[in-house]
């Protein structure tokens, strides 16, 4: 089988390291993705609850888009390897993405036009926005991270695009947090209104934010064109079945959905934990979340410039996967009093979180190899893992939640909410038989030889 890559100029260059502008035009392309992610996460359920919605049809709601995300991402997957045309798709997804987004913060349409707020209606109403949502966003992100694979064939390269994506990903994170800072201390939600005005403008920014690069990585990144002959026969495909015979297929996926595990159910019980547990003050829903992110992307950056092999990786994933596993511990039985010390964890978890992530979705990559017409797909099954046990781990979490407040008598005895649990015990959990997992892989990349060249021309 012989391979050709015309993104560059000259086909024979493709072992060679990618260029530095590349990483970033690249590197930019999903933070319209990572910015309402972070919103999603972070912010719904509790804009759900602050509104009136019950705690379990606030997860509903999330449900229903990680659910339709995880099948999007799977059709995606397989439409991409069939069709090509990885801009194409990720901007129809970036526009869905940008259009859909605004209505999942943007209050209850339906119950405007029918003059009736029950909460029937409002739970329908928000998970049809949120499943539309998350349709466009899955397209985004298949077309985006099985991109890479044809960007380059280099396996350090790819860590190193990884590692780009992932910077502007905290970046993007940041971005939401300082809006979400600025519009939390500026204003005060007194009534229903002022709630859905404060997260609609930090939705309706997130979107500016994102699209503005969006608009950067179309103009920087040109169509990978991918030629796969085989005795003459182009555009071959792999089929699914190729894929399932692999052990390291399991093995990275189960290991990239523990990762995504712990970092959107930490996330999204992040602001429950230091508004309803810690009772710090309400910038510390932004502040927090800003630190965490802060320390992932100076760790992803440091990450850019090392040179890898299948060993470090599982080296450096299952460093982070321990430090989870200390953080959690800790967040799991921090006093109210001591809640300043919030702030040290959260610079860890953020280091864990870069260590984790970075690696995590490179080895993917080491599982696709030079298998490029089938890539989409592994990026989207996978996905399909991470979205809906997601969606579930956070649904069965909010069913126990008492929407009932906590009493002084309960927060001072040995009382743990179910916040601690989802943001304490369950990642470092996952953190564990993340670590566990990655011992029992034989990573070897395709290309062993360039993984020592310098990531970077």
């Amino acid at each position: 089988m012989r391979i050709d890559l015309e993104n560059e100029d000259d086909d024979d260059s493709y072992p060679k390291p990618v260029g530095r502008w590349t990483v970033f035009y690249y590197g930019v392309g999903h933070m319209l993705n990572d910015v309402t992610a972070a919103c999603w996460f972070t912010y719904l359920l509790l804009f759900l609850t602050e509104i009136g919605l019950s705690p379990r049809d606030a997860a509903t709601v999330m449900l229903a888009g990680q659910i339709a995300d995880g099948f999007a991402t799977v059709f995606a997957g397989e439409l991409i390897d069939r069709f090509g045309h990885f801009k194409i798709w990720h901007g129809a997804g970036s526009i869905l993405v940008a259009i859909s987004f605004s209505s999942v913060f943007g209050g209850c349409l339906p119950c405007k036009i029918l003059a009736s707020c029950s909460s029937l209606i409002e739970t329908v109403s928000y998970s049809t926005s949120a499943a539309i949502f998350n349709v466009g966003w899955a397209a985004t992100q298949v077309s985006h991270m099985s991109m890479v694979n044809c960007i380059s064939l280099n396996s350090s390269s790819r860590v190193v695009m990884t590692s780009c994506r992932n910077a502007f990903t905290m970046v993007a994170n940041l971005s939401l947090y300082a809006v979400a800072l600025v519009v939390f201390s500026s204003s005060k939600a007194t009534t229903h209104a002022d709630i859905e005005n404060q997260y609609r403008w930090i939705a309706y920014t997130s979107i500016f934010i994102g699209c503005c690069f969006v608009g950067i990585f179309h103009l920087g990144t040109k169509e990978p064109r991918l030629k796969i002959c085989v005795h003459g026969t182009s555009n071959a495909r792999i089929s699914w079945a190729y894929w399932f015979k692999k052990v390291l297929y399991y093995q990275v996926g189960l290991v990239y959905m523990l990762t995504r595990l712990v970092q959107n159910v930490s996330q999204a019980y992040l602001a429950f934990y230091v508004m309803d547990d810690l009772q710090m003050a309400k910038s510390a829903k932004a502040l927090v979340p800003a630190i965490i992110y802060m320390s992932s992307f100076f760790v992803s950056v440091i990450m850019q410039e090392m040179s890898w092999t299948g060993q470090r990786l599982k080296a450096y994933y299952s460093a982070g996967g321990i430090l989870w596993v200390f953080c959690g511990a800790g967040i799991l039985f921090l006093p109210r009093n001591m809640s300043a010390f919030m702030y040290v964890i959260s610079v860890f978890i953020g280091i864990a979180n870069a260590l984790m992530t970075v690696t995590g979705v490179s080895m993917q990559s080491i599982l696709v190899g030079s298998d490029l017409k089938g890539c989409a797909f592994v990026y989207g099954s996978l996905s399909f893992l991470d979205k809906v046990s997601c969606g579930l781990a956070v649904f069965a979490l909010q069913s126990f939640q008492s929407t009932t407040p906590k009493t002084e008598e309960t927060l001072s005895t040995g009382y743990i909410s179910v916040t601690r649990y989802g943001l304490g015990l369950l990642p470092a959990a996952c953190s564990l038989a993340g670590v566990a997992i990655t011992y029992t892989m034989k990573l070897q990349p395709p290309d062993s030889k360039s993984l020592m060249e310098p990531l970077l021309e």
